[in-house]
């Protein structure tokens, strides 16, 4: 399904220089900080220089790229990204499986239900755009596993699932924020539901509440660590509240969740002819017919099965995520629906048409945080994750009918049936090598008394230039700043904007910047660009591919 990145482990990424590169710079400094013991895991003093860098304001990751940092020190940081980026394959079918199995007995049911998951486009679409957190999708399984099985638990206490449950929450909020606040959403959703379909059985057991009690202090301290960092920006005022309008950009189409996925081998170019799929790195949340066969044979088969309660609220949740998915207003092929208002009701709503709003225009407007949500329609997560579950259940009421001599040939089948519909094909055309600039050695070369920046001042927050700064080893006074900005880059961005001037000369002093690299392609009179520098008392120092240093005369 990856195929053929195992061959390029230590020298390709699949995609472009995108996020990819951010992670691959982030396993380099988690190595640095980890295995040679310099510096603090969420906090990067080099860039964003001098202030620093708090790496909170964007995603720091950490259980997703730990895994990778052994063989980030062995191999390379390629390698360890690529390496941490395959491992959530593994781990994300894995515990799948573990899942389906306990509530199935059956291996069979438990490996198809794992595939569907560790497979699903959601997570292949986030493979390829280079999210390594949201890719993070591996402990989830093992949190409502967890989860379910104390729900259920009325008569001892059960250490086995207090810790998975307790640790693989502290796992989520250590893999990304938006994964754990939506998750403290659908667990709220998730205990109701299934203590509804339980008919509250358990809430008169002592055991059911000093269960849920030891699994949340298990994971106090890992919610506190990962939260602390992104509480306290918020409270300063550097994590963005998003306007509504932006957010309703974010919004998935119902058609998201059943057309397949645009890097579909063989149908995935078909329907981006004919529906807008240019969100497809966050839309890609194909549930599959295979899946939604076999989850459909489950819901109606529920009775018969030991696991209705859960099976309800599966269903539940799966709504849930789904209308939250949806966003802000209803969409259709990537456009906002238009509600055309009747006569009689325009005086009362003073106006001729309307969007029609979803539940999460409520929540964006009176929910904490929620505002702070960049891509809504990660709420439709929820959906590829239970659809398996349910999968899993509806295969082995299936198999127990199918003939003991036929049932390795129906399992190979709908195995290949699940792999086919969501095959992305060869990433052959995909596979992209990073490369550090020339004069990024260049700079690695020079003496370490002063910092760089990148001009125009534009490129400093580009994922490269984070990527470049494992090669020159100098303090950059950019970062990855598209999500929130900090405070220092919010004051120098006008200034700098308007390199070369007295203002901006200034500005780089007090910065202690001693290595202006200026990318000459950017400009359309660059002699004219480069008089005005040099009359400001600017030096040239070196000229590498394009890259052009300058330094102060006086220095």
């Amino acid at each position: 399904m990856t195929w053929p990145l195992s061959l390029h482990l230590k020298t390709s990424v699949i995609g472009g220089m995108g996020d990819n590169i951010y992670f691959v710079w982030l396993i380099r400094w988690y190595q640095k900080v980890f295995l040679e013991g310099q510096g603090h895991p969420f906090f990067n003093p080099f860039m964003n220089y001098p202030q620093g860098w708090n790496l909170s304001t964007t995603e720091t990751a950490l259980a997703s790229a730990l895994p990778g940092v052994p063989f980030s020190w062995l191999l390379g940081p390629i390698a360890g990204y690529n390496i941490a980026m395959l491992i959530t394959f593994v781990l994300a079918g894995f515990f799948m499986y573990l899942w389906v199995r306990d509530l199935t007995q059956s291996k069979l049911a438990a490996f198809i239900a794992g595939s569907i998951y560790a497979f699903s486009p959601y997570h292949i679409a986030h493979f390829i755009t280079g999210h390594l957190n949201l890719c993070g999708i591996q402990w989830f399984p093992l949190f409502f596993w967890g989860l379910s099985r104390l729900l259920q638990n009325t008569i001892k206490l059960d250490w086995k699932f207090i810790l998975l449950s307790g640790l693989s929450l502290g796992l989520i909020a250590f893999t990304s924020m938006y994964y754990l606040y939506m998750t403290a959403i659908f667990t709220l959703f998730f205990v109701i539901a299934f203590l509804n379909f339980s008919r509250f059985k358990s809430l008169r057991s002592k055991f059911f509440w000093i269960n849920l009690v030891l699994a949340l202090v298990i994971s106090l301290p890992f919610l506190y660590y990962s939260l602390r960092p992104f509480i306290n920006l918020s409270a300063a005022g550097i994590l963005s509240s998003r306007s509504m309008e932006y957010a309703s950009m974010y919004s998935a189409s119902p058609t998201d969740f059943f057309l397949p996925a645009t890097d579909h081998f063989l149908f995935g170019r078909l329907f981006s002819q004919g529906f807008d799929r240019s969100l497809w790195g966050e839309a890609s949340f194909y549930i599959g017919y295979g899946a939604l066969t076999l989850a459909v044979i489950a819901v109606i088969k529920r009775k018969a099965s030991n696991h209705r309660a859960l099976i309800l609220t599966s269903i539940v949740i799966i709504v849930i995520s789904f209308i939250l998915g949806l966003g802000i207003n209803l969409h259709w092929n990537n456009q906002s629906v238009t509600w055309q208002i009747p006569a009689f009701l325009q005086p009362l709503f003073h106006k001729t048409e309307t969007l029609i709003y979803l539940p999460a225009a409520w929540l964006f407007n009176n929910l904490p945080f929620f505002d702070k949500m960049r891509t809504i329609m990660r709420f439709g997560f929820f959906v590829l994750l239970f659809f398996p579950v349910l999968a899993g259940i509806g295969f082995e009421q299936i198999q127990k009918k199918v003939k003991p001599n036929w049932r390795k040939v129906f399992s190979l089948s709908v195995l290949l049936l699940v792999l086919f519909e969501f095959y992305p094909g060869s990433y052959s055309q995909s596979l992209s090598q990073p490369q550090p600039r020339a004069v990024d050695f260049w700079l690695a070369a020079q003496p370490d008394d002063g910092a760089m920046v990148q001009i125009p001042f534009s490129e400093s927050v580009d994922q490269s230039l984070i990527y470049y700064s494992i090669f020159n080893k100098k303090p950059f006074t950019g970062g990855f700043f598209n999500a929130n900005q900090p405070i220092q880059y919010l004051e120098i961005q006008p200034v700098l904007d308007l390199f070369p001037d007295e203002s901006s000369l200034t500005l780089l002093r007090k910065l202690k910047v001693k290595y202006i690299v200026v990318d000459s392609g950017a400009y359309i009179d660059f002699n004219q660009f480069e008089q005005k520098a040099i009359s400001l008392g600017l030096k040239r120092l070196t000229d590498q591919e394009g890259q052009i240093v300058y330094t102060f005369a006086e220095q």
